[in-house]
């Protein structure tokens, strides 16, 4: 068999367009599919990774719900372990008094606390005033 010794393609000149022969609305639409097609593929990635984090999320959740959980009986517990040891010195009814009244000292202590945190708080004026401005422009946009 013979070969040719046929010259290699010269490489492409970064001058010239590479679809000279399409027009402009050819390449605007080759643009917008290709445009639209990368936006789908991010927001395909954007999914995927988001359903791991959740899934990730939620597995932490399990274990924060169950760590609240144990938390509560060994609350409940030592609670009922202070009252009993307080009931070697007072009656068991005031020893258990006196620990459930420390008990609601504490939550009307938490409660109060938590309230004037909440009061602080202030709505994020300049990303709800941008909001109503997107959504004014799409109303116009739109109608």
């Amino acid at each position: 068999m013979a070969t040719t010794d046929a010259p290699a393609p010269a490489p492409p000149s970064a001058t010239e367009p590479v679809d000279a022969d399409k027009s402009l609305n050819e390449l605007l639409s080759e643009l917008t599919n290709d445009f639209s097609s990368l936006v789908s593929t991010h927001v395909e990635l954007a999914k995927v990774e988001i359903k791991e984090e959740v899934k990730k999320a939620g597995k932490g959740a399990g274990l924060l719900s169950g760590a609240a959980v144990a938390a509560l009986f060994t609350l409940l517990l030592l609670s009922f372990a202070a009252a009993w040891g307080l009931s070697e010195i007072v009656p068991e009814g005031v020893a258990f008094l006196i620990v459930g009244l420390a008990w609601g000292v504490a939550a009307a202590a938490m409660a109060w606390v938590g309230r004037q945190r909440l009061a602080e708080t202030k709505v994020p004026e300049k990303t709800v005033e941008e909001v109503k401005e997107d959504a004014q422009w799409i109303r116009r946009q739109t109608s």
